[in-house]
């Protein structure tokens, strides 16, 4: 099971931050020159930290690590990234009810969410807004009819049974991974997105997990916007790396 973070840290602060008013408006007057308990000394070192951190990761900018490859050749499994909150609006901790509206996302984006009925983080590309008509033909993308370009790349896939694109969508130009002989996801698939909702894929297309197989994320269920690559470290066994550190493309 996941460990909810968010409501943890949420569950802190109100925690260390009550400890932390009694302390300061009854316990103290109480103790007089006594000693402050060990207990009452931590709550009130940590509350302050804990509530800047808190309002960081809620409002601001969250870290989150890559687990998986879906997104190669963009984002690598062990690549650390930066995730906008407030890209597409302030949303409330925990219920991410959406408090204030400000962009919506942009067909290219690179976004963090919560896939339908599911309450892991999953990270994929905006391929199909509300509206759009979605059509996947032989690993080849249709929005509304009109082709997605791609010319391949130079560089050269770590894994020989695919080649690297490059794949333009909308005003985005972004690298991708196919195989030549597409897999049953993007053999033949064709969808209409439903208002409020997107559709979402990943950039290494014959293995991800995405809206071809459990359907378009609503709106309710956007957590960010990936920016940025900030460390790469893949496990306790490698050293950290910031060979990739950057702007997500």
């Amino acid at each position: 099971m996941d460990i909810n973070f968010p409501l943890i840290l949420m569950i802190l602060v109100i925690v260390t931050g009550i400890v932390w008013c009694l302390d300061r408006l009854i316990l103290a007057k109480k103790r007089g020159d006594q000693a402050t308990p060990t207990w009452i000394e931590y709550s009130g070192s940590f509350f302050p930290v804990l509530l800047v951190v808190f309002v960081l990761r809620s409002f601001l900018f969250e870290p989150f690590q890559i687990p998986s490859g879906s997104m190669i050749p963009t984002l690598k499994v062990g690549d650390f990234i930066l995730v906008n909150k407030f890209t597409y609006g302030i949303r409330l901790p925990v219920t991410g009810t959406k408090v204030l509206a400000v962009n919506e996302p942009k067909r290219g984006d690179v976004m963090v969410f919560f896939p339908p009925n599911d309450e892991r983080y999953f990270i994929k590309r905006v391929l199909g807004l509300p509206g759009d008509q979605v059509k996947i033909v032989n690993n080849n993308v249709y929005i509304n009819g009109e082709l997605a370009q791609q010319k391949p790349r130079a560089e050269v896939s770590e894994d020989p049974r695919f080649v690297i694109m490059d794949e333009q969508l909308g005003d985005v130009l972004h690298r991708m991974q196919k195989s030549e002989v597409a897999g049953r996801l993007g053999r033949d698939f064709t969808i209409v997105v439903p208002e409020g909702h997107y559709f979402m894929m990943g950039d290494n297309r014959d293995n991800s997990s995405d809206s071809r197989v459990w359907g378009p994320v609503p709106e309710k269920n956007i957590v960010g916007k990936a920016v940025a690559v900030w460390m790469h470290w893949e496990s306790f066994t490698h050293l950290p790396s910031f060979s990739r550190v950057g702007k997500i493309q």
